[in-house]
Formats: C-alpha cells, structure tokens, sequence
C-alpha cells in the first residue's frame, strides 16, 4: 500500500511538471528532505537524560549535543536519516567502559534539535559547529552522517581530526538522488528541474557533491565498514571511498544490512580507534 501511495504522489508530481515545472520540483525536494521520523522517543529520552546535554546555536537553527565525559580521546557520533543520537546507545556503553570522552548529536530536524528539513549540508553545518566546540579526535558517522562529515571536513580545513569511520555511508549526492527519483516513479523532465533547482540554491548541481571525491583531500585515517548486501546505500558506495581515501582501511560484511549497529562491528570500530 505504501509503495501504491509513494507512486501515486510521484505521478501527480510528475503531472504538476508539466504545467509548472519550479513548483512541481520544489515540491519533489520538500519531500525528499523531510523526515516522517526521528524525534526522540520516551525511553530513548530515559537513556540520553544520563549525558550532559546542551544546545548550540547553528545559524537560524538549535543543535542539541549530549555529553559523557572521559578521560580519553573526543569521539563524535553521528546518526543517520530518519534516526536520532539513541540509536548509538549501545556503542555509547562500549565506549564508556573504555573512557571515552563521547559526545553524540542530533542532525537538523531530528532528535531534539530544531528544524522542519534535513539535508547533507545542513547537517555539515551542524558538525562544523559541534567539532569547533567540542574538537573530536575521532568522528564515526552512520549512513548519511559520515558523507556529511566528509562535506564538512572538505570545506573546513581548519577542522582536524585524526580518524573517521564510515558505516554504510553515501559517497555521491548524484545516487542518493537517482535512488529517491526511482522509488517515486518521476519523469525526466522533474527530474531535470530538480537538479536545476538545487544547482539555483547551492551554486552547485547533484554531481558535484562527490564525498568520494572530497575524500582526496582528507588526511586523516579512515574506516570505511559496508555491507555487501546494504539495500539502502549500494556497496560500490565503499568502493569508491576507498580508492579515494589516502589512509584507509574496507571491511566488508554480509548479512548485516545497513544499520551495522552489531557488537561485531562495534568491535571492529574498537580495534580501529585503539591502532
């Protein structure tokens, strides 16, 4: 039903394009860049209540940051789409009994942080003004997280860190945009328009927004973990990362899907972190 529903939204948009074209293209990218989840839960709320929690202002917007102070290096973790800092709750405990110093955030429009839109360069705004405040060593990021901190990293260079680890994540704008065009079914000519919009926004079109390629001028290590069967970000995905990274490191996994949220690659992580 829900498939029928997604089709049948694509259609009429599809439909609106061809009368007007801008508007059936700005309504496509508010879809695209709204989550329908991803606020905090009531026992996900218990949970994040034992960090230390505090708000910082990123432009027009609030990002809410959670803290659990260690003696250890600064690792910062960032969530995907459509999922909040909780969902690294059993990470966060592996981390704590090693004495991290662990600092976690929502990404605009999740969690507790403010915001209607979500995106890989709102989110990149986020982590420059979480990093600039709290200067992790270490960022991990899952699906969309990790690309957005390789955006960020790309445009700050004043930003340093010393590892960074890529779970599942995207390396181009251009397939994350293929893949959501496909699942709603739009025609060329929307197609078209929205890639002409973005590039009206952002001085930039989808192509350009490569974090394979931004990853060329990133120094630091890297791991990159990926699932040979993820159905949500492809595994050739990982392969481009990795031949464009200087210093990093693949693991590949099966049978673990997008989420890697497993003891198994937690441990992965652990050994990365400790090397």
């Amino acid at each position: 039903m829900i498939q029928i529903i997604t089709k049948l939204l694509g259609q009429s948009i599809n439909i609106l394009g061809l009368i007007a074209p801008r508007k059936s293209a700005h309504l496509a990218l508010r879809l695209f860049s709204t989550p329908q989840k991803g606020r905090l839960s009531e026992s996900q709320h218990k949970f994040m209540s034992s960090a230390k929690q505090k708000s910082l202002k990123v432009n027009d917007l609030v990002a809410m940051t959670y803290h659990w102070p260690g003696s250890k290096d600064t690792v910062l973790l960032l969530h995907g789409w459509e999922s909040n800092a909780a969902r690294w709750k059993l990470f966060i405990k592996l981390l704590r009994s090693h004495d991290y110093d662990i600092v976690a955030i929502d990404g605009p429009a999740h969690g507790q942080s403010s915001g209607k839109r979500f995106n890989a360069l709102l989110y990149a705004d986020f982590i420059k003004t979480v990093t600039e405040t709290f200067r992790p060593k270490i960022i991990i990021g899952h699906s969309v997280g990790g690309m957005a901190a390789v955006f960020c990293l790309h445009e700050n260079n004043h930003l340093k860190v010393d590892k960074l680890v890529l779970l599942g994540s995207p390396a181009h704008f251009v397939g994350v945009l293929e893949r959501y065009v496909d699942l709603m079914g739009y025609s060329n000519r929307v197609h078209r328009t929205i890639a002409s919009e973005i590039e009206k926004k952002y001085g930039h079109g989808p192509e350009y927004f490569s974090a394979a390629e931004f990853a060329q001028d990133l120094n630091c290590n890297t791991l990159i973990i990926h699932d040979k069967d993820d159905a949500i970000i492809p595994y050739s995905d990982a392969l481009l990362y990795s031949s464009n990274f200087k210093n990093s490191k693949l693991i590949s996994t099966e049978d673990m899907g997008h989420s890697l949220n497993n003891k198994t690659v937690h441990a992965s992580i652990i050994e990365f972190m400790l090397s």
